[in-house]
């Protein structure tokens, strides 16, 4: 089995509209992914959204997909902290949002890790520090989700 793509879904009671938000406006993803401040985001094509992961660096993210308000997709260099993330050193991190009912179920996939090396000492950016993050992640994101804006 090869360690390339992690999968994580989870069910958020708020519409599809706020967690789109969340995943995508500088106050949110500041609070449930960075330092509390808000985010830096080019939210295009081409844009870079910057990622502020604290102890771990400064992370701009390359955005790839914006379609309002269901998929949303970056390039994340993980394990070269200040560097612009490009096809080589950089994962791909995408978010499929779809309606349930009146809350929304929120698809993450982060795939690319058997093309891109993990430098000596960054063991946050491998497979393994991921699957577990993104495990921890989806939680805090709900949480935040569903208290955002209440």
């Amino acid at each position: 089995m090869t360690k390339d793509r992690i999968e994580r879904e989870i069910t958020i009671d708020a519409s599809v509209e706020h967690v789109w938000a969340v995943l995508t406006e500088p106050e949110h993803v500041g609070n449930w992914f960075g330092q509390g401040s808000p985010a830096q985001i080019d939210l295009r094509p081409g844009g870079i959204m910057e990622l502020d992961h604290g102890e771990h660096g400064q992370f701009p993210t390359k955005i790839v997909t914006v379609d309002p308000p269901h998929r949303f997709a970056y390039l994340w260099a993980s394990g070269y902290p200040g560097d612009v993330a490009v096809p080589g050193n950089a994962t791909l991190v995408e978010f499929t949002l779809t309606a349930e009912g009146e809350g929304t179920l929120l698809r993450v996939v982060e795939s690319g890790f058997a093309e891109v090396p993990v430098p000596e000492g960054r063991h946050e950016a491998s497979y393994e520090s991921h699957e577990g993050g993104w495990t921890d992640m989806v939680k805090i994101l709900r949480t935040y989700a569903e208290q955002a804006g209440r």
